[in-house]
């Protein structure tokens, strides 16, 4: 099936797989269409579902007391996105996901994973060394949100992520580096003129 040639690429990144293991795997995804500002997980709700992000965008934030957003990740085509820690021990969300476009998305069960892992002992490493990028990538992420300035970590983020800054609102960059929109704005306006002269 067309649609599952782009996460067996993303899985051939890591690991080989037979036909018979190839095709195993992709008749345990479930393939959803998801429209814009479609929330996927709310905070509280069992996290029982691992996404591959086949086309769109994704992101995960939670809310504060005074329901202020703090987006956590972003995920756009090629990538996967869940709530790591409820998933993998089965445990209410901490977080929020919702669709930020028009998306196509496989998800994998909890319960899908652990048969896969059972059966196909190679994918362990592949959702290994996912986890490990996902864990370095959020720490290097916690490293500069302490040793940077908001205007550092902006230009980083655009740098970094040209993709997601393609696809993703000021307001919700500025959510993701933990600055205010008006404050984002500010920078970007200090940046144009600073190419202007």
């Amino acid at each position: 099936m067309e649609i599952h040639d782009s996460i067996l690429k993303n899985i051939a990144k890591h690991i080989s797989l037979s036909k018979e293991e190839a095709n195993y795997f992709t008749s345990l995804l479930v393939y959803k269409e998801v429209p814009k500002k479609t929330r996927l997980l709310t905070e509280g709700h069992i996290c029982n579902q691992l996404s591959y992000i086949h086309s769109g965008a994704l992101r995960s934030y939670c809310l504060d007391k005074e329901g202020k957003e703090s987006t956590i990740m972003f995920a756009v085509a090629d990538w996967w996105l869940t709530d790591m820690y409820c998933f993998l021990n089965e445990k209410p969300a901490m977080m929020y996901i919702e669709t930020i476009e028009d998306s196509c998305i496989l998800n994998l069960s909890r319960e899908n994973f652990d048969n896969l892992l059972n059966k196909v002992p190679r994918f362990e490493r592949f959702f290994r060394i996912l986890f490990q990028n996902a864990y370095t990538r959020e720490q290097l992420r916690i490293i500069e949100n302490l040793t940077l300035t908001a205007e550092e970590r902006y230009f980083r983020f655009i740098s970094k992520y040209p993709q997601i800054a393609s696809q993703v609102t000021q307001k919700q960059i500025a959510s993701y580096l933990g600055i205010t929109p008006e404050f984002l704005s500010a920078i970007r306006k200090k940046n144009a003129r600073g190419k202007i002269s």
